[in-house]
């Protein structure tokens, strides 16, 4: 899984998915030539690799033993972990939303890595139980659409859009679709506490928090939900219930496609040539999960915009890992946190191989870029869960 011998990372990662369906144990060698992955030698798996355009080496027991003993060694920064189940995946989409309306829906298709997508009616019944993984479409929790009223509030698929979620709410048994996305946002938060994995790109990841910290205030607009929102609802605001995020200030003006001062969008002062973050180290021995969680061929991986295209690094709580950061820009990129027995992973931006995805873009052709650092990252959360729990060293 380096840079210089794999032709298609990405494939790579729907290979071993597919060796770990068929109840095959597989190796993950953490920092060992970009991450690379163990897989038992067997005639299947290597016309797999063939086909899929996937590189792959066939090597011997005695040098099997020779790696793993040299992986083990205190003094080299490597660990070989052992993923043993393929991890069940629901990607919480509305109907009719395109796989290119989202880059974890395309590199899952792309990977040919099998996935269910459920919505609000899933998820308020309880299906998030049959899952092990979870993805969050470019969500707007906080029940304001989005925040596109002022550019495209006279637009077909906005008022289209608009209709359904207060049908669905209504269908629901809520009278607006804040409240309604408030009590998904609630069961989402009690899916991770129980030890589900979440993750979360773009709109998704402030727009949850967003929501659990003003559940019980109205923070709508009356063109969003019908009536006005709460009187100085900014002081109302509760920190301790989100994921990630503390001491943010949320814009006011349905005017303005931004939720909160979370987001570092409007903020940022870099050109597109320079725009780059960089993946933090860990140790693999002591912490494996962010050491997974950034596996890659490169340290450094080009930036790209979203409406939630990073985080500001002082409303970060102390307990979230900040993994890829760019530092002279104040920002960070990518974070991850433990909450309750579940973990959650939120990445910023759209879609790590189109800079400045806008709607009706069209969609960004995996094949062009097989080797994306920035989709590796997403494919690392997607294995994760399949990681034999070791017990914490103390």
């Amino acid at each position: 899984m380096d840079a210089e011998t794999q032709k298609n990372h990405l494939k790579a990662y729907g290979v071993t998915y597919w060796t770990l369906e068929r109840e095959l144990k597989v190796k993950w060698l953490l920092n060992y030539r970009g991450g690379s992955f163990l897989l038992p030698d067997a005639e299947i798996i290597q016309r797999e690799c063939q086909i899929r355009g996937v590189s792959f080496e066939v090597i011997s027991n005695s040098q099997v033993e020779k790696i793993l003993k040299d992986i083990a060694s205190p003094s080299v920064n490597q660990e070989a972990v052992v993923l043993e189940k393929a991890p069940k995946i629901a990607v919480y989409t509305p109907n009719g939303k395109q796989p290119w309306d989202d880059a974890v829906t395309m590199v899952l298709t792309y990977a040919e890595i099998p996935y269910e997508t459920i919505y609000d009616e899933e998820v308020l019944n309880d299906e998030l139980l049959l899952y092990d993984w979870l993805h969050l479409h470019h969500e707007d929790f906080t029940g304001q659409y989005g925040k596109f009223y002022r550019t495209y509030r006279s637009a077909a698929w906005y008022i289209e859009e608009k209709n359904n979620a207060e049908a669905l709410a209504n269908k629901l048994g809520y009278s607006k679709v804040s409240e309604e996305k408030l009590a998904v946002a609630l069961k989402i938060r009690d899916y991770v506490v129980g030890g589900g994995f979440m993750f979360a790109m773009c709109s998704a990841t402030d727009s949850f928090d967003i929501a659990l910290s003003a559940e019980g205030v109205d923070i709508c607009e009356p063109m969003f939900d019908g009536d006005a929102s709460d009187p100085g609802y900014q002081s109302k605001i509760d920190y301790s219930p989100t994921f990630a995020f503390k001491d943010f200030t949320l814009e006011r003006s349905p005017n303005v496609y931004e939720f909160s001062s979370i987001d570092m969008t409007q903020k940022r002062k870099i050109p597109k040539t320079t725009d780059y973050f960089s993946l933090m180290e860990y140790s693999a021995k002591w912490d494996p999960i962010p050491t997974m969680l950034t596996q890659n061929h490169t340290a450094l991986v080009k930036g790209f915009m979203g409406q939630t295209t990073s985080f500001t690094r002082e409303e970060i709580k102390s307990n979230v890992l900040v993994m890829g950061e760019n530092r002279t820009n104040g920002e960070a990129k990518y974070i991850h946190g433990i909450k309750g027995k579940g973990f959650f992973t939120f990445y910023g931006g759209h879609d790590p191989e189109d800079y400045t995805h806008r709607v009706g873009d069209p969609k960004t052709e995996l094949d062009l870029h097989p080797t994306s650092p920035g989709y590796r990252l997403i494919l690392n959360n997607v294995l994760f869960p399949a990681a034999k729990k070791k017990k914490q060293k103390t």
